[in-house]
């Protein structure tokens, strides 16, 4: 079955595509990504966890259908050859830990980009909403792509972590031998998410972090005081923790803040002492200063998905592509062991054509 993955990450920078061939294995046919409009990205982030309008986010979601619509036509890869799309759409706020509300302990999410729209755009079945499910079954909604890395870089003798450094970073430990109940995965903080805000619309190479300087009081205050780096997982973390609230109120700068993403990455893999690789993605991986910095903290070699013939850029789009099929075949996506729900769910919403 040939399925199109879609997904904007947490850097909300574009929509990255993915199209793959799913039967016994996975073979990706085609990928890009697609910059939003810069208007469109400030009126994504003006919503992200923030106060908004309740019309504002309903015309976004559906503005975003169009473009997640238009960007399956961009792969290059004729409609009529696809069977399936799965997006995720763009989040913009997730809450995987039961806050007190009304009266009742609720965790909740909300990825927007209508679902409708794109099937009826693009005449094919499109599954999207996948994160709730998990969260029913009492998960925290993510991270959903240990169930790829799993597939991806399980080795019966070496012992791997997947390390994404998107706008948030996280990691999946794939111990030597391991089953799907053997894998573990978590956020770990902040990815990009803080060095954006404060280098829009990047910092390329780390060229400003390279030029600064750590404040080393600030960061050991940071480490030290939040309690999320050292709670154990499952556990998730969003804009909602490190978005633009976190930059003005602890005045951070972007080489101190780019030490905290290579720090808390550290801890939490220097949990996990067997791991002899740890593979890289994200666009953390393009940010050479980052990688320098990664490579002298940790122990285990360091590769990227490109060793195992992947695009590291395309990785979640190939994943909400392969869970899309795992939804159409009526079979379960989450791994409970990485998202903390009480058993494995049947995952996304299906718009038909």
């Amino acid at each position: 079955m040939r399925v199109a993955g879609l997904i904007s990450g947490t850097s909300v920078d574009g929509i990255d595509v993915a199209v793959v061939d799913v039967d016994e294995g996975i073979k990706v046919i085609a990928t890009t990504t697609v910059p939003y409009p810069a208007d469109v990205r400030e009126a994504i982030l003006s919503v992200s966890n923030a106060p908004a309008h309740a019309a504002t986010i309903a015309r976004l979601n559906f503005l975003l259908g169009e473009l997640f619509a238009e960007a399956v036509r961009s792969a290059g890869v004729p409609l009529e050859s696809i069977d399936l799309i799965g997006s995720h759409g763009q989040t913009i706020f997730h809450e995987g830990e039961p806050v007190e509300f009304l009266g009742r302990k609720i965790a909740s999410t909300m990825q927007i980009g209508e679902a409708a729209i794109i099937a009826e755009r693009t005449g094919i079945e499109t599954i999207a909403d996948f994160r709730p499910s998990d969260i029913a079954a009492g998960g925290k909604g993510a991270p959903l792509v240990p169930f790829l890395d799993y597939q991806l870089f399980r080795h019966r003798a070496i012992a791997r972590v997947a390390l994404n450094i998107g706008g948030i970073a996280n990691i999946t430990v794939i111990p030597a031998g391991a089953g799907m109940e053997d894998v573990i995965a978590f956020d770990t903080g902040p990815g990009n998410m803080v060095i954006d805000a404060l280098a829009p619309p990047f910092d390329r190479n780390g060229e400003r972090a390279r030029a600064g300087q750590v404040n080393r009081a600030l960061l050991e205050q940071l480490l030290n005081e939040d309690p999320y780096y050292h709670r154990e997982p499952p556990k998730a973390c969003g804009r909602e923790q490190f978005g633009a609230g976190f930059v003005h109120r602890t005045g951070i700068d972007v080489a101190t803040a780019t030490e905290l993403t290579v720090r808390t990455i550290a801890l939490a893999i220097g949990k996990y002492p067997a791991t002899e690789e740890v593979i890289v993605s994200g666009g953390g991986a393009h940010n050479s200063y980052m990688m320098e910095r990664l490579a002298t903290v940790l122990k285990p070699r360091i590769t990227t998905p490109a060793e195992f013939g992947i695009d590291g850029d395309s990785k979640e789009a190939i994943l909400f592509a392969v869970l899309a099929y795992q939804t159409h075949q009526r079979r379960a996506g989450n791994l409970p062991s990485a998202t903390g729900a009480r058993n494995a769910a049947i995952l996304g919403k299906v718009s038909y054509t």
